[in-house]
């Protein structure tokens, strides 16, 4: 069954990655038009996060950043299938790194670990390894159809890059000390973890909320260097990133400052425009559940 899924969705796909750009953006209009208007898929709760996060803002203004969240949204997923056919000439024009020599003078000295957040477009960030000499690594989750899978794998090579998955992370950073070798290892590390499986809370956006910390965990236990990036988008088709250093030796840093840090640089860039952050997913659905003691 997987493969028949596969099978029939891989042609569709394939033909949007090589659409010229104005037809795209034009079949990425009509997508919005069926997802806002007819579908509404998760239109509450991206306005319920958004009333939850932004008390301050009124309806009309609440509604019109929904609104251009979801015109956004169709542009984000339909330019990760662009990908499919994206050169490196295509990308090198779209995504612009405005100061990769902060990340070209870390990599001398040792791993780092580049935290991300669900924000402007996370699938191209994975073209900055065309410019360093380290190895790169983008840490994601499997999905559950292995032939997507594959195929996700597939197109996320052609960047010099290879996905691994969060448990063989620690076990490829320590393989690679052994040999001498640094790595470059991506993360989007806002995710929401499991109430049972979380270690630390905090407040994003003003509310509590569990916080996923294995990325600094990783960087104390490994003394890796950590480097937020930031991705804005300039106009439609278009992002320029900026690398925001955090700590160059993450065994001297204090417990949690690491994940507050990234907390905090992830909030600043959702107040400068809240529309490019993914508001479909349920980050706050935990708010309610934190321990008596932290409370």
């Amino acid at each position: 069954m997987q493969l028949l899924v596969y099978i029939l969705a891989y042609p569709f796909l394939w033909l949007i990655s090589i659409l010229p750009f104005r037809v795209f953006y034009f079949v990425s209009d009509v997508v919005f038009f069926l997802v806002y208007h007819v579908i509404g898929y998760r239109k509450k709760v991206v306005y319920e996060n958004l009333k939850l996060v932004f008390p301050e803002k009124s309806d009309e203004e609440l509604n019109t950043i929904r609104r251009d969240f979801y015109r956004h949204m169709c542009d984000l997923f339909l330019e990760m299938v662009k990908t499919m056919g994206l050169s490196k000439e295509e990308v090198k024009e779209r995504y612009h790194v405005v100061n990769m020599e902060l990340l070209q003078e870390l990599e001398k000295k040792k791993s780092i670990l580049v935290l991300c957040s669900h924000y402007a477009n996370w699938e191209w960030n994975v073209s900055m390894n065309n410019y360093v000499a380290s190895k790169g690594y983008a840490v994601y989750q499997k999905i559950g159809n292995k032939y997507f899978d594959r195929h996700i794998k597939n197109i996320r090579s052609r960047w010099n890059t290879t996905p691994i998955t969060q448990n063989e992370t620690v076990k490829t950073v320590v393989r690679n000390e052994q040999l001498g070798v640094t790595g470059i290892f991506g993360m989007v590390s806002d995710q929401s973890p499991m109430v049972a499986k979380a270690q630390y809370w905090s407040e994003f956006m003003g509310v509590k909320v569990p916080i996923f910390n294995g990325a600094e965990v990783m960087a104390r236990k490994l003394d890796l260097a950590v480097v937020f990036l930031k991705v804005s988008k300039v106009k439609r088709g278009y992002y320029q990133a900026e690398f925001i250093p955090i700590t160059d030796a993450g065994k001297q840093t204090e417990k949690n400052e690491i994940t507050e840090r990234f907390l905090r640089e992830t909030e600043k860039q959702i107040r400068e425009r809240p529309e490019h952050y993914l508001w479909t997913h349920r980050r706050w659905k935990h708010r309610n559940k934190a321990p008596k003691d932290i409370q």
